[in-house]
């Protein structure tokens, strides 16, 4: 049983060596800067910058979305507007005609009605006594 527990002690031994080659070999290849902390530092703000890269492409994005969006049924009020304005000018138009056709039979039918006073008693006035 000795022999085991030594064969098991050896290979434990040999892995644990294996491990120590590896932690060294990654401390000697990282930079300087992650022994003090401000390799993480650098990390977290190119991060940062590259989110905010990214943040500004998604709204540059949806900005051209909305943009293409207002533009589409943006031209069908202008239409519509456009509709809406030829109707009111021929309305216009026709008011105008008939103002210049009847407008000296209307003067005068209220001028008459203005100077030909004809007093009247209020409906629930008793005019009888």
């Amino acid at each position: 049983m000795s022999a085991q527990n030594s064969a098991g002690i050896q290979i434990l031994r040999d892995a644990e060596t294996e491990a120590q080659k590896i932690v060294q070999k990654g401390i000697s290849q990282a930079p300087q800067l992650c022994l003090r902390g401000e390799y993480r530092t650098k990390r977290v703000k190119d991060a940062r910058s590259e989110a905010q890269k990214e943040i500004d492409e998604y709204r540059q994005q949806k900005e051209d979305e909305f943009k293409k969006f207002e533009k589409e049924k943006s031209s069908g009020n202008k239409k519509a507007e456009e509709d809406a304005g030829k109707d009111a000018d021929a309305q216009v138009k026709g008011i105008k005609e008939a103002g210049k056709k009847s407008g000296d039979e209307i003067v005068e039918e209220l001028l008459r009605i203005v100077m030909e006073v004809k007093p009247e008693p209020p409906k629930g006035v008793d005019t009888s006594s």
